[in-house]
Parts: structure tokens; C-alpha cells; sequence
């Protein structure tokens, strides 16, 4: 039986370093190589050909959101699954979007990790945390069918609100935004409400979304 190629993505060396420990004696896995941040695995994507990613959200320079998209352009073929501690709509939209093939709590057992890993490799989406595939679909249906109910006459911008978009759009975590703007999280959040209130929308997924539809990535 051909063995499942693994990439682990990660910023944190401990991390990488307990996963590694978690599946080095599964036998259906073959743990090829890691890296520290997006940019890297990219790079190790096209040299080693990973069957799957497991890949963090919040890294530096490039988030795990961002180098899913450029990876999986590059080479459909390989599966991402995302580990992240985050959990909100947001979150599991931007992945999906972005062509992940599942998301996974870091939390998450050795028995579910595995399971997951499986299922992405051959082609199949996997969602942690009991989310049924037939609730990720209607929770997709129900952002598209907000953002297009919600799209009026163009809306004026400020710059600031621009740079928050590109990041929202990036899948940039509040502190990830703040630290690229060199401000505090309070601002952040009180431009993310502004603009849903500018914007007329609901929630800080459909101000997700809009941003990826508009460009602002």
C-alpha cells in the first residue's frame, strides 16, 4: 500500500515536533519534511510533491490561508488540511475558499488526525468537530446568498479600511493585523464593526467574504 507523503507547516518548532512524534509510527504515513511558515512550504511543495499539507493558520509573513491558495494553484493535487485553534465561520470559510480540503482543532486526537489525513489524500473533504460536510455547504450557501443580497452602490473607503480588508481577505487574524499595522487589537476590531456597519453586513464572515470578492487579496 503506496504511503501518504506529509508536509507539516508550522511556525511553532514544538508543535511540528509532537505531530512528527504523533504519526511517525502510523504505517500509512510518511512524514517528508516541515516548515516554519508559508513561504517555505510552498518552496518544499514543489520540490517533494506532498500528498497532504497539514498546515497552520496564523504564521509570519505569509498565513496558512494564503500559501493554501498559492499551493494548491500551483498543484491541485495536493490536499491541505488545516490545524488551527481558531474556530468561527470566518475561519472555516476562508479555508474552504481558498481550497483547503479540510480543517482540524490542533486539539484534535491521533485517531481523528489520522482518519482526517486519510480522507483528504484521496480527494475527500474532512471537517473536525462534527461539522457535517451537509452544514458546510449550507453555511457557503447561506455567505453567498448575504454577500450578493447585501451588494449595493459602491461604498467610499478610507485607506486604513482598505488595509483592513486586504488582511480580512488574507485570513489575517485580529493580532495578525495589528501587528502589521503596528496598533493595537481595540482599533482593529472597532474598524472591522465600522465597516460591517458601512457595509451593511452581518457578520465578520460576510465582511470576509466581501473583501475576497472584491479583490482585496
Amino acid at each position: 500500500m503506496k504511503r501518504i507523503k506529509i508536509l507539516i507547516v508550522d511556525d511553532h518548532f514544538l508543535v511540528r515536533t509532537g505531530i512528527i512524534s504523533l504519526l511517525r509510527d502510523v504505517p500509512e504515513i510518511e512524514i517528508i519534511g516541515e516548515a516554519e511558515n508559508g513561504k517555505i512550504a510552498i518552496e518544499k511543495c514543489k520540490q517533494d510533491m506532498p500528498d497532504v499539507v497539514l498546515m497552520d493558520i496564523s504564521m509570519p509573513d505569509m498565513s496558512g490561508i494564503e500559501a493554501t491558495k498559492i499551493i494548491k494553484t500551483e498543484n491541485s493535487a495536493i490536499n491541505v488540511l488545516i490545524l488551527t485553534m481558531h474556530e468561527s465561520e470566518e475561519y472555516f470559510y476562508n479555508t474552504l475558499k481558498q481550497g483547503a480540503s479540510g480543517i482540524l482543532n490542533k486539539n484534535v486526537s491521533k485517531d481523528e488526525l489520522v482518519k482526517a489525513i486519510v480522507t483528504v489524500s484521496i480527494g475527500k473533504r474532512y471537517i473536525g468537530n462534527s461539522i457535517s460536510e451537509f452544514m458546510i455547504d449550507t453555511l457557503m450557501q447561506k455567505f453567498e446568498e448575504e454577500f450578493i443580497s447585501k451588494q449595493k452602490e459602491e461604498v467610499i473607503l478610507t485607506k486604513r479600511e482598505k488595509d483592513i480588508l486586504y488582511f480580512i481577505a488574507n485570513g489575517f487574524s485580529n493580532q495578525d493585523i495589528a501587528d502589521k499595522l503596528n496598533i493595537s487589537i481595540r482599533p482593529v476590531e472597532t474598524h472591522k464593526s465600522n465597516l460591517m456597519q458601512k457595509l451593511s453586513l452581518k457578520s465578520a464572515a460576510a465582511l470576509s467574504l466581501y473583501a475576497f470578492e472584491k479583490g482585496y487579496k
